[in-house]
């Protein structure tokens, strides 16, 4: 739980939500936050494993720093290390196709699964997994991932969540006699308007001056 300077609290246990609410001012842990911000913008996931990461590598290497190695010396090591990293990464990947969607759907379901069993819905992983395909899958290579949108609201259980293929907003029925009306209509007509049709309030206390009968009969 943190509570900010406004009195704003926020309970999480993301660790790049975390990160971002901190009020950091030392430059090594300003470089922790920024490699976690950047971790969260490129993977979405694993924001406090990097950081616990990065962290034990400042770790290892001080005592290197005490002894007076060049930085040079250690950045050259561990780019060395991520060489071998990599090549083991290699090795043990799991080669698949993407013609089979069975099997791509399978795969990318488990990762969904892992990403979501460090979150607060990891009880309902598979609930969520399924649909974060679903909705991955319905993109086209032309459209964003920020195409993906959520609407949260108050109330109800987690699995009533679901996933709209298309586009959804909030509107309040406000007018007499809505209670009546449908709610919901199949394969309607839908007309798209750029004018508002909502009647606009008149302004308070108007004033209109006029200075003959014809005046007063045109108003």
């Amino acid at each position: 739980m943190i509570v900010n300077q406004k009195g704003e609290m926020t309970i999480s246990n993301d660790g790049a939500t975390i990160l971002k609410k901190l009020d950091i001012v030392h430059p090594g842990a300003k470089t922790l936050v920024d490699i976690a911000r950047s971790q969260d913008d490129e993977v979405g996931d694993g924001t406090t494993s990097v950081a616990l990461i990065a962290a034990e590598f400042l770790k290892q290497v001080k005592p290197f720093v005490e002894e007076g190695v060049h930085p040079q010396v250690i950045i050259r090591s561990f780019r060395k290390g991520l060489q071998i990293l990599l090549k083991q990464f290699d090795e043990l990947s799991v080669k698949f196709s993407v013609n089979d969607p069975k099997l791509k759907r399978e795969l990318l379901e488990k990762c969904a699964v892992t990403t979501l069993s460090s979150k607060i819905v990891a009880h309902q992983k598979d609930f969520f997994a399924k649909m974060v395909v679903n909705a991955v899958m319905q993109l086209d290579e032309l459209l964003p991932m920020n195409m993906i949108g959520i609407k949260k609201e108050k109330g109800g259980a987690l699995e009533e969540s679901l996933l709209i293929g298309g586009v959804a907003f909030k509107k309040t029925f406000s007018y007499a006699g809505f209670e009546m009306q449908p709610k919901t209509y199949e394969n309607p007509k839908i007309a798209l308007l750029n004018i508002e049709l909502e009647l606009k309030a008149e302004k308070d206390n108007a004033e209109v001056r006029v200075d003959s009968v014809e005046e007063y009969q045109r108003v």
